[in-house]
């Protein structure tokens, strides 16, 4: 690794699009890196969150990708510990070297209740298996209920966020209309535009369906008469 490597970052399944990148399409990726010295970051967090009956990929099953990839994952998203903020990373023995000098500086405060914690829960991961069914049933029921709304449903091939189109109900941008969901309908929404680099406006928000069925079903509620 030296000053002159390139790297590519990827996230997949993609927040925020909901975008799951298939087999197919990571295997044109190893295609176009090989002969490089590229390196790939592939933010995986999403991994076991994926709908419709779609598999999880992982760059670590493309072999022209394996030994150029960092993995990153989450066990926040895995296990429901978001606010444990604990997580880990898999790359080929060269990259790991490098990685390692970087981490010791960066990380701290990981604290060993939460790491013995979570190292129990995995003596039994079956549940994982059921994963991808319980959010997709909270995928649809969200999905389902707003479609007799003015809201435009984008499609959601994984993660546990929905895109939603208002270009139908007014042409604020997205920052405002965000806004005023939250002050005149408590609907607490992510404009699209927070993702962006460059002001942009698609008239799109994000919406988290990771709550209770009651909550998603009273948001339902609300935004039918939006």
């Amino acid at each position: 690794i030296n000053a002159k490597t390139r790297l590519i970052i990827i996230n997949n399944p993609n927040n925020p699009t909901g975008k799951v990148l298939d087999r197919e399409e990571l295997i044109r990726l190893g295609a176009l890196l090989e002969g490089t010295s590229t390196l790939l970051l592939s933010d995986e967090v999403y991994e076991h969150i994926v709908f419709d009956g779609v598999l999880p990929q992982s760059v670590i099953g493309i072999p022209t990708l394996r030994e150029r990839s960092f993995v990153v994952a989450s066990f926040g998203k895995l296990l429901h510990t978001t606010g444990w903020k604990i997580g880990y990373c898999i790359a080929p023995p060269q990259l790991t070297q490098e990685f390692r000098k970087v981490h010791q500086f960066n990380v701290f405060s990981v604290n060993t209740p939460m790491q013995f914690a979570i190292a129990e829960y995995l003596e039994d991961i079956s549940y994982v298996k059921s994963l991808s069914e319980f959010f997709e049933r909270k995928r649809n029921l969200l999905k389902d209920g707003l479609k007799g709304s003015r809201f435009k449903v984008l499609p959601c091939e994984g993660t546990y966020f929905l895109n939603i189109d208002y270009s139908a109900i007014n042409q604020e941008k997205e920052f405002e209309f965000a806004c005023s969901l939250t002050r005149q309908h408590k609907i607490a929404t992510i404009p699209l535009s927070a993702f962006y680099k460059k002001a942009t406006n698609q008239q799109v928000l994000r919406v988290c369906f990771a709550k209770k069925d009651e909550t998603l079903l009273k948001a339902v509620e609300i935004l039918n008469k939006v």
